[in-house]
């Protein structure tokens, strides 16, 4: 048995969108099961994120610090955004975030993973990429607002950030994943080993 995620579509009788917000909506889909029995499935519709797990050469992460309202919590992240237009390259988008979040461009782009945040109830899909070869970006900085504006920046130690996951203080998706996914890569192949930046991504098909 191969252990791998494949897709399939199972049959819809009938969907309707009862919310839609500024970036996402809510859809309830009728759902045949296997048995034929229908249920009614809610999720919310995501147009999908990129994140960035920036290494520098001291082994460092570069992680910000941000108010979430729907948590409660200020939580310690690696730079991440939304794919704010269809079919957008995820590289293209990670490259900005990392600009516009932190001031950073990055030479050496890889793709660490990809994962879907929430399947049971979103259809998120977030690619993380592992930039390195780190330094400040050209030009001002990027203009914040909202939450963004009491951001704090800072450059962490790895093995501190999986400290931190593994004794239950860091709990952001895209930073466990990333960090984590890192230490793996890294005591594996290695990063060079890692997906080349514009590898395919079927859950958000794009240009390269």
């Amino acid at each position: 048995m191969t252990i791998k995620d494949t897709p399939e579509v199972w049959r819809v009788t009938a969907t309707e969108t009862p919310f839609r917000g500024n970036k996402t909506s809510v859809r309830t889909d009728d759902v045949v099961m296997p048995d034929g029995s229908v249920v009614k499935r809610d999720y919310q519709v995501h147009p999908g994120s990129v994140a960035v797990l920036a290494l520098d050469d001291e082994g460092r992460v570069l992680v910000l610090r941000q108010y979430r309202h729907p948590v409660r919590h200020k939580l310690w992240e690696i730079p991440a955004g939304l794919l704010d237009v269809p079919g957008e390259n995820p590289l293209h988008a990670a490259q900005r975030e990392l600009y516009e979040e932190a001031h950073v461009k990055a030479e050496d782009w890889r793709v660490l993973t990809d994962v879907y945040t929430t399947p049971g109830g979103c259809d998120e899909a977030v690619r993380i990429f592992l930039a390195r070869d780190l330094s400040a970006a050209d030009g001002e900085r990027f203009e914040v607002a909202e939450e963004e504006a009491d951001m704090e920046l800072a450059r962490v130690p790895l093995e501190e950030l999986v400290r931190g996951v593994l004794a239950g203080d860091l709990h952001n998706t895209c930073l466990v994943v990333g960090v984590l996914s890192a230490v793996a890569a890294s005591a594996g192949e290695g990063f060079d080993a890692l997906r080349e930046a514009q590898a395919p991504w079927p859950a958000r098909p794009f240009e390269a």
